[in-house]
């Protein structure tokens, strides 16, 4: 039972008697080294760590010379920064533009075959890239001795890039994963049983009901995952293996090994599916209320009256649109009688509406959060869905790629918004299932539900997660949770040599009755054929 049917009153004295003890706990502070990855990965990990920086931990980051967000000063943390060159400036653009001419049949199969094998080009450089870095800290001596001093209590890593895992091998430490993916693909599929009659791959775009064909593709697109894994980031490990650990190193091993996952979804958002002990489920752990805008924003959403306004926001890992969509998009706006407030760093669109404002950033929760947003315009990303769940509004999903598609199919089956494919993008579309999604009003109704069901949690997701972290530091880990069912052979974790031994059993059970009823039978036949003789 969720403690909003508990009574306010009641609710609000065993949040404060789960928060004093969590405090208690965690009076004294831990010493925690800390792995992230860039990008969105390490809006997710800062959040986190501001809570248990606020609880009185300590936390040494270790970040790359080149990194976008990860600054090398903070009150947060102390950092050690280690010499990279991972440079992929203005890929993701130029991937997305390659990727609507094909779409739109503007391009070759070639072409399209091309540029997917440059994104398998960047993802194994990124890879290659981390266990360099990685090499570069276990070849100083004394970087390793000075961690080794630090003793420290856990090592807390998105293990999407697995350099982490390793080092938290490396140092012996107990290992907290904040997770969603791991170099191979979904986390889920590396820990958990995963049926794939029922359990959809990322980018197969399907829900938990599949037909046989959708149940072929899905198997397809596993193996697709499976070639990620052997053959683009597996190498880069294996050779980081060969040349620091033991015969028996596998960073899928190391990474099934964790103590904790802090997994950042929740079944409100994804489909049902089996799990194990040790996942703590923190999805949406980085909504919260939304605050006061600055003012000059304010004004202009307040602006609005009460036509409302829309927001729009495509990620941090593009700059924006290609012209001519982003000036589809603009004049789509401008048709509107809502205020848009657009996150958008390219070009200016000449069809730009006095009623759209262009940001270069926005306080997406907050502006979620206020009593006028009509609609939210969403690439798709985890964070931003989950904040829409959260305050319970509805979304026009316009995916890119990675899994935004998937993201948005979970909202558009429990009827919170719609998808908009690039394909089929332009000024009427755009238009059209902006209005849908604005003056339907399931969309709004059905987000709102989410949303109640979501906040209906004993404790906050982000409070769970911290107890857990600590949980860890307190035990010295937490194997007692953590299934070996990983150090099984393929063939013992699903049984063939069981399997195999007991329809030999049975065959040779059945051969036997068959020789013997055969050789009671000659018998007979002979005994007969002796008497009538």
């Amino acid at each position: 039972m969720g403690l909003s049917n508990l009574g306010p009153g009641r609710s609000v004295v065993l949040r404060a008697a789960f928060l004093l003890f969590v405090f208690v706990q965690s009076s004294n502070g831990g010493n925690i080294l800390v792995f992230p990855v860039d990008g969105s990965h390490w809006v997710n990990m800062k959040i986190l760590m501001e809570e248990l920086h606020g609880r009185g931990h300590t936390m040494t980051v270790v970040r790359a010379s080149s990194s976008w967000y990860i600054k090398e000063t903070s009150p947060l943390y102390s950092s050690i920064t280690i010499e990279d060159s991972m440079k992929f400036d203005d890929f993701f653009d130029d991937y997305l533009k390659r990727q609507i001419e094909f779409l739109k049949g503007q391009a070759s199969v070639l072409k399209f075959f091309s540029a997917t094998w440059e994104f398998f080009v960047m993802l194994s450089d990124a890879h290659r890239l981390a266990c360099k870095m990685l090499e570069r800290m276990l070849d100083d001596p004394d970087l390793m001795k000075g961690l080794q001093d630090e003793k420290f209590d856990l090592v807390l890593t998105d293990p999407a890039i697995s350099a982490g895992v390793m080092l938290a091998k490396y140092l012996k430490i107990p290992l907290v994963l904040n997770a969603r993916w791991i170099c191979s693909g979904e986390g889920h599929f590396a820990i958990a049983p995963s049926p794939l009659s029922y359990v959809p791959v990322p980018g197969s775009g399907h829900s938990d009901k599949m037909t046989f064909s959708q149940r072929v593709k899905n198997a397809l697109f596993y193996g697709l995952i499976l070639f990620q894994d052997m053959f683009v980031v597996g190498p880069h490990y294996k050779t980081l293996c060969s040349k620091y650990f033991d015969a028996e190193c596998d960073v899928l091993a190391y990474t099934q090994a964790a103590d904790i996952w802090l997994m950042r979804l929740d079944f409100v958002f994804d489909f049902p599916r089996p799990t194990m002990p040790n996942v703590v489920y923190m999805g949406g752990f980085q909504c919260k209320p939304s605050k006061a805008l600055p003012d000059d924003l304010e004004a202009f959403v307040q602006s609005a009256g009460e036509h409302g306004i829309i927001i729009m926001s495509l990620g941090t890992l593009v700059k924006g649109l290609p012209s001519d969509m982003a000036h589809q998009i603009a004049a789509a706006f401008a048709q509107l009688p809502q205020k848009v407030i657009w996150r958008h760093l390219g070009e200016r669109p000449s069809t730009l509406g006095n009623n759209t404002m262009l940001v270069q950033w926005m306080p997406q929760n907050d502006l979620l959060g206020h009593p006028q947003i009509k609609a939210f315009v969403a690439h798709g990303g985890t964070n931003g869905i989950q904040e829409a769940i959260y305050h319970g509004v509805p979304v026009l999903g316009v995916p890119l790629f990675f899994d935004q598609f998937d993201n948005l199919l979970r909202v558009r089956e429990r009827g919170g918004g719609l998808i908009l494919e690039l394909s089929e993008l332009n000024r009427r579309t755009f238009h059209e299932s902006l209005q849908e999604v604005m003056h339907n009003p399931s969309y709004r109704a059905n987000m709102r539900r989410l949303s109640r069901l979501h906040r209906d949690q004993p404790v906050a997701p982000l409070d769970l997660a911290v107890f857990w972290v600590e949980f860890v530091m307190r035990n010295k880990g937490a194997t007692h949770l953590r299934t070996d069912s990983y150090k099984l052979p393929w063939y013992a974790y699903h049984s063939v040599d069981v399997i195999l031994t007991l329809l030999s059993a049975a065959g040779l059970l059945l051969f036997t009755i068959f020789a013997a009823i055969r050789y009671v039978c000659h018998r007979m036949c002979y005994r007969k054929k002796m008497k009538h003789d």
